[in-house]
């Protein structure tokens, strides 16, 4: 008895219209065959409204060649198939339950198609489940998004949006050995905010702060997309500059310092005007690591700052280029 009531059209019915997930059957024509409770609700579309009619006719903005393929493969190789919410979000528009504040717009479905064999053995039907994983999907999405943020911010100075000094030093590793494998030319600069210390003294953190980004921002807009702009550590920034010669990195370290000088920051309408010390040092022959390139910029910045500060250098020191201007050198656009 309890095995003829597993079989009881009723019951079967009963169940399929209980259970918390989408539950329809298609025939070969694509016709609706079954829809259960779940599917009406979702889809405002009644028993009647969708019995012996045409899925695709029904429901016009399903992906069409894409789901006809899938429920075809079931009728062919007679075997189960499963869509993820991953390779596509959703198939029917279906509202979710999420707020509004979700960032989702419709329900996120994974999907199971099966065979339903007739009295032959032949594969006359398939039956597709539709489960709500909307909750899934928004949780591993935003969970994808922190992930991303947590990867920026190990990369990303906070304060200035500049690499952090750990990721830039890789990015200056990869280019050193680029430049000596292509035998290319490669170029660093170094700078440091003059009296910056004075400046937290005398203004407070909050202005030093922006000054930073002040800084950071005309180093940005300056530098081209090739350039590699970095915060080094407190005041002091670099940036690498595949392709350019010597001549080319003092051309844009005298820029840089012009656009810092000219640069102030406004706090408590007291204007505070600032400027920076700049090293530059060109990739040669007997350097062994890209630690040889910092040190010969870095050299270079020191003298800067011998010479009096605000003006530019190059390693070996060359003698103070500051308020002349320099010759443009190799330096692609």
């Amino acid at each position: 008895m309890a095995s003829d009531s597993l079989h009881d059209p009723v019951l079967l019915d009963f169940i399929v219209d209980r259970i918390n997930v989408g539950v329809f059957i298609v025939d070969e024509s694509m016709d609706i065959l079954l829809w259960n409770r779940f599917m009406q609700i979702h889809s405002n579309r009644t028993q009647d409204e969708v019995i012996g009619k045409n899925l695709f006719d029904c429901f016009s903005e399903l992906p069409r060649k894409w789901f006809e393929k899938k429920i075809n493969s079931v009728f062919v190789l007679e075997n189960f198939s499963f869509t993820s919410w991953e390779q596509r979000p959703y198939i029917f528009k279906f509202s979710h339950n999420r707020p509004v504040t979700g960032g989702v717009d419709w329900m996120y479905q994974n999907l199971a198609l099966m065979p339903v064999k007739g009295d032959t053995g032949k594969v006359e039907k398939v039956c597709v489940v539709v489960h709500d994983v909307t909750d899934v999907g928004v949780s591993h999405t935003q969970l994808q998004q922190v992930m991303g943020q947590l990867e920026v911010a190990s990369r990303v100075d906070g304060l200035t949006e500049l690499y952090n000094r750990a990721h830039w030093e890789e990015l200056l590793t990869k280019e050193f050995s680029r430049s000596q494998r292509y035998d290319s030319t490669l170029s660093l600069i170094m700078f440091d905010l003059d009296h910056f210390k004075r400046v937290n003294d005398t203004y407070g953190h909050l202005a030093g702060d922006m000054i930073l980004k002040s800084v950071s921002g005309s180093t940005k807009a300056m530098i081209r997309e090739s350039d590699i702009a970095g915060r080094y550590g407190g005041e002091e920034f670099g940036i690498i500059l595949p392709a350019t010669d010597i001549d080319g990195a003092l051309h844009v370290g005298q820029k840089l310092c012009n656009y810092i000088e000219a640069s102030s920051v406004s706090v408590k309408g007291v204007d505070i005007e600032f400027t920076a010390s700049v090293g530059v040092a060109e990739i040669n022959s007997k350097m062994s690591s890209h630690e040889d390139l910092i040190s010969q910029a870095d050299a270079a910045l020191y003298f800067s700052k011998s010479k009096g500060r605000n003006c530019v250098n190059s390693f070996p020191v060359n003698g103070t280029v500051h308020g002349n201007t320099s010759e443009q050198g190799h330096r692609p656009t």
